[in-house]
């Protein structure tokens, strides 16, 4: 395997060394936070796991082998949640899903407080220490709280050295490994200050660690929105429809590319957003953009907006060729506006208007299934009717990148309407 950085020297400077590789870990603010929150998840686990012995032994009445059963526990959860992740997340990185993990750990950890036994239970032995029904609930508890540290810690992992370049990734996870250390042994210290010195009870402890990781995945998701945004797409996505996804690994890994799709109901760009595995900035009617509330939301994910005004589109083409030349992926719906029955609308020229000045490859996309949904206009107005129908299927598919020079807006319509297929 070729090295990703030969040319890396490094020299027996502690100091100097560790500043470098904080500072390369630094230069992005998602990779800094997730190592934030990974090294978070790593101040729970040794606040956790230093108290377990106690805790067994004075809260529950276990010995050696009921606290190593309760390591068991949290170990195997924290393993099962891991593994959870491949699934909730569809088999790509998605950070969506780590408000997931911060929720259950502070409900879980903070039901632990309200399932410990007030007067310590009489265990004869391991079998009657793990039958006692007294106990059922701790273990609940700390089993789903290890599931729940699992889902919250891998896409975190894996977005740090996705995010990473090639040349810097070990670096970046050098001081990751870093602030985990820092993180560790600052809980060590908490932990004597709250157990020693102000003498809480170890219960009590585990309620202040809920509190507080509630308020972290807060703060955490107020400084990186992305993962705000994409909670939000994965419930929608996840709980109003059913969506599969179709020859998305079409879309290209790198660089920059203009994804064009028909445009069905109010919701297809946050379907979109939550099937393409890289970040997309949607080009998006300015009326909507300042909606009150959903604007928070579009601003995190950088949406593109417009107008019918000439100076608004001059803007936005320049924000486009902007985005598109710093290699990242941009998506319009040429149709315009929303299909009142159903059937596409023809092209308008911002294709061949933004491939003039930005040549890109383009790639074709269809959204199946969505029309008749609550969000479309069938049946009457968005919005403004009963829904008819629940968790429906959608399909979402992708064709080949086409090359700009043969990405006229009339032959786009014809390959997305051909990808579309009767499928409205």
């Amino acid at each position: 395997m070729k090295a990703s950085n030969p040319d890396l020297k490094v020299r027996f400077a502690p100091i100097s060394q560790m500043r470098k590789t904080l500072s390369i870990a630094h230069a992005d603010k998602v990779v800094l936070q997730s190592i934030m929150g990974i090294s978070w998840f790593w101040f729970l686990g040794a606040s956790y796991l230093t108290q377990f012995p106690n805790y067994a032994k004075t809260y529950l009445g276990g010995s050696e082998a009921g606290v190593s059963f309760l390591l068991g526990l949290f170990s195997v959860g924290i393993a099962t949640g891991s593994l959870l992740c491949d699934k909730l997340s569809n088999h790509r990185i998605e950070p969506g899903i780590v408000p997931i993990g911060s929720l259950g750990i502070t409900i879980f950890a903070g039901h632990l407080f309200f399932t410990t036994p007030d007067a310590v239970p009489a265990t004869t032995g391991f079998t009657d220490f793990i039958t006692h029904p007294e106990l059922f609930w701790v273990f609940i508890d700390l089993a789903f709280l290890g599931i729940f540290g699992g889902i919250f810690i891998v896409p975190l992992y894996a977005m740090m050295q996705q995010r990473a370049k090639d040349s810097e990734r070990s670096q970046v996870i050098a001081a990751n490994n870093i602030y985990n250390s820092l993180f560790m042994v600052t809980s060590a210290v908490i932990a004597i200050i709250m157990l020693g010195i102000l003498e809480i009870s170890i219960p009590t402890f585990f309620l202040g660690l809920a509190v507080t990781n509630l308020l972290v995945a807060l703060y955490v998701g107020r400084q990186v929105p992305l993962f705000a945004l994409r909670f939000f797409i994965w419930l929608l996505s996840h709980t109003m429809y059913r969506v599969t996804h179709k020859d998305l690994h079409n879309i290209p890994e790198k660089g920059g590319a203009l994804l064009i799709c028909n445009h069905v109901s109010y919701v297809d760009a946050l379907l979109l957003a939550g099937a393409c595995p890289r970040p997309i900035r949607f080009v998006m009617d300015e009326d909507y953009y300042h909606i009150p509330v959903l604007h928070y939301f579009f601003r995190a994910a950088k949406v593109i907006p417009i107008h019918t005004s000439s100076n608004s589109i001059r803007k936005a083409l320049d924000t486009v060729k902007t985005e598109l030349e710093a290699g990242e992926v941009v998506c319009i719906f040429p149709e315009g506006h929303l299909t009142s029955d159903g059937e596409m609308i023809p092209f308008k020229r911002g294709i061949d208007l933004i491939l003039r000045q930005t040549p890109v490859p383009v790639v074709p996309m269809a959204l199946q299934g969505l029309w008749g949904s609550y969000f479309s206009r069938e049946g009457g107005r968005a919005l403004l009717k009963l829904p008819k129908r629940f968790w429906s299927k959608i399909t979402i598919v992708a064709d080949a990148p086409v090359p700009p020079r043969e990405a006229r807006s009339d032959q786009m319509f014809e390959k997305v309407a051909t990808l579309r297929g009767d499928a409205r």
